[in-house]
């Protein structure tokens, strides 16, 4: 028959929990305290690198992630809107005294339009985002490599270091800044003449 401090030991080391020593004087051994901590470690990190995927999730995965509770809003907007026109027509009949739910369908709307204004602000990013990348593979047809900053092998191809592309980025602009300042002074030069 076991008594109910060693079906306590039991239930704790199934839970993951250090057994407890039987003799209090006994201190946990090092190892076990070190696993305990190395899990602990691993869980941490577990749940920061899911908050970082979910931090980095694209424009389109974001709109995917909102379509299920724009459905769900959707839905409980039009049971208020039901249970609202129903009772409105009930006050209009007679048979039933004015209620002030209206304020509750209002509130349904506005988060029904601020998922779909969310919605609307990745779906426009995501166009400029599309956009930004077809003009860049037009303009820059070089590919870049952001996470590299040392000089990239022969044998890899051709392609910049992120050092090397700002560099560029920054002729590219300083270039097309002249153009506007001369372009900009021979229309002025033109008015003036005139």
């Amino acid at each position: 028959m076991m008594n109910i401090s060693s079906m306590q030991q039991q239930g704790g080391m199934a839970m993951g929990q250090m057994p407890q020593p039987s003799n209090p004087q006994m201190a946990p051994n090092p190892q076990q305290a070190q696993q305990v901590q190395q899990q602990q470690a691993l869980q941490q990190q577990q749940q920061q690198q899911q908050q970082q995927t979910q931090e980095k999730l694209d424009n389109i995965s974001k709109v995917k992630s909102l379509v299920g509770p724009l459905r769900e809003s959707l839905a409980i907007a039009l049971k208020t809107a039901a249970n609202t026109l129903t009772q409105n027509s009930l006050v209009d009949v007679g048979s039933s005294k004015s209620t002030d739910s209206d304020h509750r369908f209002n509130k349904n709307m506005e988060e029904f339009y601020s998922i779909c204004d969310q919605i609307e602000l990745h779906l426009k990013t995501s166009i400029e985002c599309l956009s930004q990348n077809a003009s860049s593979v037009r303009y820059f047809p070089m590919p870049v490599m952001p996470t590299r900053t040392e000089a990239i092998p022969a044998q890899e191809g051709p392609a910049l270091t992120y050092p090397q592309f700002l560099m560029t980025v920054k002729a590219q602009v300083s270039f097309l800044r002249e153009i506007h300042d001369a372009l900009m002074t021979a229309s002025n030069s033109l008015t003036s003449n005139e």
